[in-house]
C-alpha cells in the first residue's frame, strides 16, 4: 500500500486510543500462561506482534477467549503447558521468540519457533547462548538464526548471567527460563533495559553500589492469575511528541500513556531539545501512566547519552526526525543493537533522512544530524524497508514538507499501530493531513 501524506496545517486533538503497549501485552499474556486458572487482560492490543503472542500461547495449550475489550487466557500453570502444534509462528515478533523461548526451553517442550523473513534474519544466539548454559537443548537454522528447534531435556540448572548488550528481551528470556530450573537464576545487566517482566513479576532487584542490577528469579517464584489493563504505548505516542513539537499551532493530548521510567526517555530527551510537554492524571501502580500534552516548540540539539540508548531504542527514528528541525549538530552513538531490529535501522534511518534533504552523517553504531529550525523537507518517495517505525517516522516527516509525499509499504504500520493513519487525519487541522 502506498500511503499519501500531505504537508500538515496544523496538528489538533485528543487521541483516547493509543496502541496498547506491545512490551507490555506481551508479558501480560505470557505470565498469564505461567499461571493456573483464568486471567483477563483489559486493552490487549489487535496489533499483529502481540496477536502472533497469543496464537503462540495456544499451541501450547492455553485456552484464549477474544472479547472486545478483553481477552480471557485459560492455563493450567507453568508445569502444564503442552506441545498441541509443533512449530509456533512467531511472526515479526522478535520478543515474542526470544521470551517464549525461555519459557518452551524452561518446560523441556520439543517444539520449533519460526518466523517471517525479517524475524528469520534476526540474531537469536544471544538468547539460545545463556539457554545452553541452563542445559536447555536447542538449535538454531545456521548462524543463531529462526526456526529455532528446542528438545526435551533433564531441566535446567540456575546460572548466574551478566548480559553482554542491554536487552530487555534476553534478560526475560534468562529469568523466564530460570522459574523452571533448580536453584535460582541471576541476570546482571550494567546498564539499565525495560523493567517490565521484573515489575510484573515482582521479581527481587537488587542495585549494587558500582550501578550493576541484579535480578533473580527461581521455581519457588508464584505466578498467579491476574487482571490486569494494558497502557498506551509510550513508542507509538513518541510520534505524535515530534509531530507536536514541529507542526504549526499543534496541541495534542494523549490518554493513559504508559511512563515506565526504563522506556520514557523519549519525554525527557525532546524536553532536553526544548519541547512542551505537559503531564496530568498520573497514576503510579505497577506501571505508571499519565495523559501527556505537547504542543509546538521550537528546538535545539542534542546528543543522546549512553544510558539513554537502551530506553530509547525503538524512538530513535522518530527521534531523528526531531533532530533535523532542531538547531545545531546532534548525534546518536552506541547504538548499534538499531542494526538488528525488524530491518537495518541506522540505515534506514539514514535513508529516511537523506531522501528528505537532511544532512546526515552514517556511522556504524549511529549518525550525526545537522539540523536547521527552517528545515523544510523535500516532497518525496520514502522507502520504508517494511519496517513499521520507519514508515511513521518518514509520515512525521513529510507533515512538514512543502508538497505530498509518499510512503511505501505503509500497511506495515498494522505491526504496531495499525490505527496510525486514521489518527492522523483526525488530528490534521479540517481533517486534512
Amino acid at each position: 500500500m502506498i500511503q499519501k501524506v500531505d504537508p500538515a496545517k496544523g496538528l489538533k486533538g485528543v487521541i483516547t486510543d493509543l496502541p496498547a503497549d506491545k512490551s507490555i501485552a506481551h508479558r501480560a499474556a505470557m505470565f498469564a500462561a505461567l499461571a493456573e486458572g483464568e486471567s483477563v487482560i483489559y486493552n490487549y492490543p489487535d496489533s499483529a506482534d502481540p496477536q502472533s503472542t497469543i496464537a503462540c500461547l495456544e499451541g501450547l495449550g492455553c485456552r484464549i477467549e477474544r472479547h472486545p475489550d478483553h481477552i480471557k487466557i485459560f492455563s493450567k500453570g507453568r508445569n502444564g503447558l503442552k506441545v498441541t502444534q509443533k512449530q509456533l509462528d512467531c511472526g515479526n515478533s522478535g520478543t515474542t521468540m526470544r521470551l517464549l523461548s525461555g519459557i518452551v526451553a524452561g518446560a523441556g517442550l520439543e517444539v520449533s519457533l519460526t518466523g517471517d523473513a525479517s524475524l528469520s534474519a534476526r540474531p537469536m544466539n544471544r538468547v539460545l547462548d545463556p539457554l545452553r548454559m541452563m542445559g536447555a537443548s536447542c538449535e538454531s537454522s545456521g548462524e543463531g538464526r529462526a526456526p529455532i528447534r528446542f528438545k526435551a531435556h533433564d531441566g535446567l540448572k540456575a546460572i548466574d548471567y551478566t548480559l553482554p548488550v542491554a536487552s530487555a528481551q534476553v534478560k526475560s528470556c534468562v529469568l523466564l527460563a530460570g522459574l523452571f530450573a533448580g536453584g535460582e537464576t541471576t541476570v546482571t545487566e550494567t546498564m539499565p533495559s525495560r523493567d517490565h517482566t521484573e515489575r510484573m513479576l515482582g521479581l527481587p532487584v537488587e542495585r549494587k553500589a558500582d550501578g550493576r542490577i541484579v535480578i533473580s528469579s527461581s521455581r519457588s517464584v508464584d505466578v498467579k492469575p491476574a487482571r490486569f489493563r494494558v497502557p498506551g504505548d509510550i513508542s507509538g505516542a513518541a510520534f505524535w511528541l515530534v509531530a507536536g513539537s514541529l507542526v504549526g499551532n499543534a496541541v495534542i493530548t494523549l490518554n493513559n500513556t504508559g511512563l515506565n521510567p526504563t522506556r520514557s526517555a523519549v519525554t525527557g530527551i525532546l524536553k532536553r531539545m526544548g519541547a512542551s510537554i505537559t503531564l496530568e492524571n498520573m497514576q503510579s501502580e505497577s506501571e505508571p501512566t499519565a495523559d501527556i500534552t505537547v504542543r509546538q516548540a521550537r528546538l535545539k540539539a542534542t546528543s543522546l547519552r549512553p544510558e539513554e540508548i537502551p530506553n530509547a531504542i525503538d524512538e530513535i527514528p522518530v527521534l531523528a526526525v526531531a533532530m533535523c528541525f532542531a538547531g545545531g549538530v546532534s548525534e546518536i552513538r552506541n547504538a548499534g543493537e538499531l542494526r538488528a531490529k525488524e530491518t537495518d535501522r541506522i540505515r534506514a534511518t539514514v535513508s529516511l533522512l537523506r531522501s528528505a534533504g537532511a544532512e546526515v552523517k552514517e556511522f556504524e553504531d549511529g549518525f550525526e544530524i545537522t539540523g536547521n529550525n527552517e528545515f523544510r523537507p523535500k516532497s518525496t518517495v520514502y522507502d520504508t524497508w517494511h519496517d513499521h517505525r520507519i514508515a511513521m517516522a518518514a509520515s512525521v516527516m513529510a507533515l512538514m514538507a512543502d508538497a505530498p509525499s509518499e510512503i511505501l509499504e505503509a500497511e506495515c504500520v498494522k505491526v504496531s499501530y495499525p490505527a496510525f493513519f486514521d489518527h492522523l487525519d483526525k488530528l490534521c487541522v479540517n481533517g486534512e493531513s
